[in-house]
């Protein structure tokens, strides 16, 4: 009797297909500017803080728009943090929705290691902040601060110092950060909603249905989605949820796969279109609002000293790098997913360095989670800054390390010798 095949082994971090490896370069570049004028906007506020800080905290503070119906006198802080955020988060259903249906979540083996990896890079930063703050003078309500990695700076310091590293440890990385990124909303949605207006929130929804409905019908026309989306997103911000949450559930709605002759799907024509605007518009702005704290020798101090902002650092630092990893290495360890024996797992451990730069999300957490202190806010918002700043400072000297190793290796890989556009190793290999 003939002995049967061995069940075959997913390997996990290998060569992607040629489509999904364009996808994640020009998801790559686009990120990278984004991630140079979120820095940019960063530095900015933080100047304008510290050297003028009345000015700021009264652009800040500056309200704009109609009080009624729907209470939107709001201030310029609350439209970057409620508004420009909104647009971010879009961007982000959508990426979720692509990866379920054509990424590396498409299928539950592929799906797991990004899936455990980020559960665990969500859940040790908080055990490691709440062990922090557990005693006398710790604010407990801050647990999510450290949990958010951001996309438009990680992928941004290894696009810089990552030259050669495989594409495929890149796609784990923004994939990481699309599951990631669903985390910190449903923490936002559950957590950091209050007040609920039922009224206001079943109107929102109603309108997410309509949104739906006309987008399978076929209907097109930005004169038609981008009020619909306006009135949508409003109403979520009335019913006292927070109202990214209209952003991400609409980028969810989208269809993001081919049907007949098409070429693109609509929801990769979507985002191919907004994200842009989100990386380079919407986030910086965000950043521009929201960074500006004051910086000085006592502050700094504080960071290293009180337990909210060391906790923050070290949820960020040491919580999200183990978290990862170990979340990684375990699932890895006990499925049938292997590593890819080209790899090491220095580059998984490298890249759980770089996922613990929070940003853009752990700003907005840093707001909500003290409402009624703007000091300790403030303080928390330092903490995510000089806390991403170490993490980006030990992912920088992990990933040169690595990226001499993988210097010669990527360009045997990406040699076209007959000038077709196509790589060498995809024509071989019949992909």
């Amino acid at each position: 009797m003939a002995t049967p095949p061995p069940t075959e082994r997913r390997q996990f971090l290998g060569r992607l297909s040629l489509p999904e490896r364009t996808f994640i370069t020009d998801a790559l570049r686009t990120e990278t500017v984004g991630g140079i004028l979120l820095l940019v906007a960063t530095v900015v506020a933080l100047v304008w803080a510290n050297a003028w800080p009345h000015a700021y905290e009264t652009v800040l503070d500056w309200t704009i728009g109609p009080s009624s119906p729907l209470h939107l006198d709001l201030s310029l802080e609350a439209w970057a943090k409620d508004g420009a955020l909104t647009i971010f988060f879009f961007v982000a259903g959508i990426e979720l929705k692509r990866e379920f249906v054509a990424g590396e979540l498409r299928t539950p083996s592929a799906a797991l290691l990004p899936v455990v990896a980020a559960v665990s890079g969500v859940a040790l930063p908080a055990i490691v902040y709440a062990v922090a703050n557990s005693g006398a003078g710790g604010h407990p309500g801050g647990w999510a601060i450290p949990t958010a990695t951001d996309i438009a700076f990680a992928l941004g310091v290894l696009a810089v110092v990552g030259s050669h590293l495989p594409s495929a440890l890149r796609a784990f990385l923004l994939t990481l950060a699309v599951v990631d990124d669903l985390i910190a909303i449903l923490i936002i949605a559950v957590f950091y909603s209050s007040g609920i207006k039922f009224w206001a929130l079943g109107l929102s929804l109603a309108g997410l249905v309509l949104f739906w409905y006309l987008h399978r019908r076929g209907v097109h026309g930005w004169y038609l989605y981008v009020p619909l989306a306006f009135v949508i997103w409003a109403l979520m911000h009335e019913s006292g949820v927070h109202a990214t949450v209209a952003g991400v559930a609409m980028g969810l709605l989208l269809r993001c796969h081919t049907v007949g002759d098409e070429k693109q799907s609509p929801g990769e024509h979507i985002e191919h279109l907004v994200r842009p605007l989100s990386a380079g518009l919407a986030v910086p702005v965000f950043a521009l609002f929201a960074a500006g704290v004051t910086i000085s020798g006592p502050a700094l101090a504080d960071v290293f000293t009180q337990a909210t902002p060391l906790g923050i650092i070290l949820g960020l630092l040491i919580g999200k790098t183990v978290g990862i990893f170990g979340g990684t290495w375990l699932a890895a360890r006990f499925t049938r997913a292997e590593l890819n024996p080209q790899l090491k797992w220095a580059d998984v451990f490298a890249v759980s360095t770089l996922a613990g730069i929070g940003f853009t999300v752990s700003l907005l957490i840093s707001e909500l989670a003290f409402p009624e202190d703007a000091a300790l806010a403030d303080t928390a918002k330092t903490a995510v800054l000089v806390g991403s700043v170490l993490c980006a400072l030990v992912a920088t000297v992990l990933l040169k390390l690595r990226n001499l190793h993988y210097r010669q290796l990527c360009e045997e890989e990406d040699r076209d010798s007959d000038g077709d556009g196509i790589p060498d190793v995809y024509q071989q290999q019949g992909h």
